[in-house]
């Protein structure tokens, strides 16, 4: 898959990412339940109400949608303006983001016992956006080293 292919991945999946983040996000700030339908998966709101929801005192989804939109903007910067530091920047912007969905899922599975679609949604997109970036930022190695010196052979008298 092309550089073009992959930072655009990453720019539709940051997109769904920044949709999911904010929904939650407004039921929280809004303190309406959320819309949990799925067989099993029907404890979003005992997930979204639970002490471990906010980190101090801002709800979840408020750092997800900065999480997404930095991603996004990187995305569209590296999709323009390739760079060795953006596509760094991705990368590790999106490794720190899976760590963090990694962490909540746990959170989710062996604190409270319950699990969120919307979170695990949005913790499926942390792992896409990491393996999309990942993948990019292995795929344009001249752009990640930096340029080697031009060495000339010595010669006597000079």
């Amino acid at each position: 898959m092309s550089k073009t292919a992959l930072a655009i991945l990453i720019l539709a999946f940051a997109f769904m990412g920044i949709s999911d983040s904010a929904y939650l996000a407004q039921s929280a700030y809004q303190d309406t339940p959320l819309l949990c339908g799925v067989t099993g998966l029907t404890d979003c709101n005992l997930v979204a109400q639970s002490p471990y929801s906010h980190l101090f005192g801002i709800p979840l989804g408020t750092y997800g949608m900065f999480f997404y939109a930095l991603a996004f903007t990187l995305a569209a910067f590296a999709l323009y303006m390739p760079s060795r530091t953006l596509f760094r920047a991705l990368y590790f912007l999106s490794a720190f983001g899976l760590l963090a969905s990694i962490v909540f899922v746990c959170i989710q599975v062996f604190v409270i016992g319950a699990m969120c679609l919307y979170c695990l949604g949005s913790a499926l997109l942390s792992l896409l956006i990491f393996s999309t970036a990942r993948a990019l930022f292995r795929k344009a190695p001249h752009l990640l080293l930096p340029p080697s010196p031009v060495v000339t052979p010595w010669q006597p008298g000079t």
